[in-house]
């Protein structure tokens, strides 16, 4: 679980409603809290894993089925728009064909004050562009059934989002990845149905979440790109983080009841938290801005600033947004692997109480997007 990024906010102005934040630190192990089902992530032991996936458009109609088999994808336009929902498969690798190899990292770039930074440029009324690439590393003991994260990237309505399905539900034979990813195929159906004024992540989410009537529960995070800036919605440990000139500038903080123990939407019938406490935010961005979106099998792993540092590295090179997020995921994924490393996750859980070095193995889900002005692409 990755730590409260309330103190990264921010320069520029940034609107956060509906703020609900968890609070709580009496968890005393990594199992359930007692008399609650929904917070059951536990501690996973190390091992490799070594697929990535970048698909393009998929049919829906078999999301919502048990036991499906994750193995390939089909194109299909849905209501005239391309659309693009992930999900994993036994045999998938990164889109180049190849693993990832180790990432250099300069560890010496580090995030400094954002207060600091300049404000938003203004861009006038040029259209902001979302180029967006993505990567996904299910846990390695988890690839037979694609693991429990979901994300979508939508370009021609300029939304992405990711969702984090609670490996918890396998205690009682429910595989949450189906939760999660029927939740953003139906966020995406959302999308189409509801944007003609403008797409709102609240209602999205409200309405995927209303259509999602399977068992299990997940987190979720929707981004949407206006040309006034970002407009999203944060529910649980997933999130995002802004990058402008090689510096953080905002991050969405985590909401949790206690460590390791989020925010989850649910099927009516489980229960669960409803959309509606959800964080949402506007904050205003211009191009040149990266948006890097993921899971907490992301941000458990890693810092703030090792992310922004690859961004910039990244943006040196010439590398595009796919490739950004396979660098990141996969040093996200040597994190999860190294057993002697300070991470996130290993902080937030000192600071719980509990004695715990090195990285969180899970599912990593890495969505980068490059935001570009109408005629800076």
């Amino acid at each position: 679980m990755a730590t409260s990024g309330s103190s990264h906010v921010v320069s520029g102005d940034v609107f956060v409603d509906n703020l609900f934040m968890g609070c709580g630190n009496n968890v005393i192990d990594f199992a359930k809290p007692a008399g609650v089902f929904f917070g059951c992530r536990s501690v996973s032991s190390c091992g490799k894993a070594t697929i990535g996936l970048r698909n393009k458009d998929v049919r829906f109609t078999s999301l919502a089925i048990p036991g499906i088999a994750y193995k390939s994808w089909e194109s299909k336009k849905f209501l005239g728009q391309s659309l693009r929902l992930y999900r994993a498969s036994p045999s998938a690798s990164y889109s180049d064909g190849a693993a990832a190899a180790d990432i250099p990292f300069d560890i010496s770039a580090t995030v400094e004050n954002p207060a600091d930074t300049p404000a938003c440029k203004n861009v006038g009324q040029k259209t902001l562009k979302l180029h967006s690439g993505s990567c996904y590393l299910p846990h390695p003991d988890k690839v037979a059934t694609g693991g429990e994260d979901a994300h979508f990237i939508c370009e021609e309505k300029r939304v992405i989002g990711v969702a984090d399905g609670v490996g918890g539900w396998a205690d009682v034979g429910v595989d949450a990845g189906i939760y999660a990813r029927l939740l953003m195929s139906n966020s995406m159906i959302a999308i189409q149905e509801n944007s003609k004024d403008g797409v709102n992540p609240a209602i999205i989410l409200e309405k995927a979440h209303a259509d999602t009537d399977v068992m299990g529960s997940s987190t979720a995070c929707i981004i949407a790109l206006t040309d006034q800036g970002i407009h999203a919605i944060n529910l649980g440990d997933s999130g995002f983080i802004v990058i402008r000139d090689g510096t953080t500038v905002f991050r969405s903080p985590v909401q949790q009841y206690g460590f390791n123990f989020p925010y989850q939407l649910a099927s009516t019938s489980a229960g669960g938290d409803l959309p509606s406490s959800g964080q949402v935010f506007t904050f205003p961005v211009a191009s040149g801005d990266v948006i890097v979106a993921g899971t907490d099998g992301l941000f458990d792993n890693l810092y703030d600033n090792e992310i922004t540092t690859l961004v910039v590295q990244a943006k040196r090179s010439g590398l595009e947004s796919q490739a950004t997020a396979e660098n990141i995921a996969s040093l996200a994924q040597q994190r999860a692997l190294d057993k002697h490393r300070q991470t996130p996750f290993a902080a937030a859980a000192h600071d719980a109480g509990f004695r715990y070095v090195g990285g969180k193995l899970d599912d990593i889900t890495v969505v980068v997007s490059y935001i570009t002005g109408e005629n800076n692409q």
